[in-house]
């Protein structure tokens, strides 16, 4: 049955990201900020590119595979074990599930794939959660 109060289910819009998922407004617990994540991003990926450097030819094909698979590797085995990726981390966030607890291990591969291809990670509701940690029941908050 519709809500008589409310016949069209819409949510109400929060005020700030994080509202409508508990989380406080600014300061330790709130969400991760749109510059953080992309300065964390850039961090992740310099890295993975360097790692890569180290092992083929610049400028390659094989290259650009190499620092993309190594960039999701760093993804799926830091993110359990220290809460974030190398970037997230020195900027100040980390990935923690929505229901509180260990993020565990199923959670960030499947994070870690939707982001690789780009497109999920996009698509953000209004508390500045891409589709990728959406699915992953994750979100990125300041640490």
């Amino acid at each position: 049955m519709p809500d008589p109060v409310n016949p069209t289910g819409d949510i109400p819009p929060s005020t700030y990201p994080g509202e409508r998922l508990g989380l406080p407004e600014e300061g330790v617990g709130s969400v991760g900020r749109v510059g953080r994540r992309i300065v964390a991003l850039l961090v992740d990926w310099a890295i993975a590119n360097v790692i890569a450097l180290l092992v083929g030819p610049y400028a390659t094909n094989e290259h650009s595979w190499a620092t993309l698979g190594i960039f999701a590797l760093m993804q799926v085995l830091f993110i359990p074990t220290i809460g974030g990726s190398v970037g997230h981390r020195l900027l100040g966030m980390r990935v923690a599930p929505i229901r509180g607890g260990w993020v565990g291990l199923w959670r960030p591969v499947v994070r870690t794939l939707l982001l690789v291809i780009v497109v999920p990670a996009l698509v953000w509701d209004s508390d500045q959660r891409g589709f990728h940690d959406k699915v992953a029941g994750t979100v990125l908050i300041r640490a």
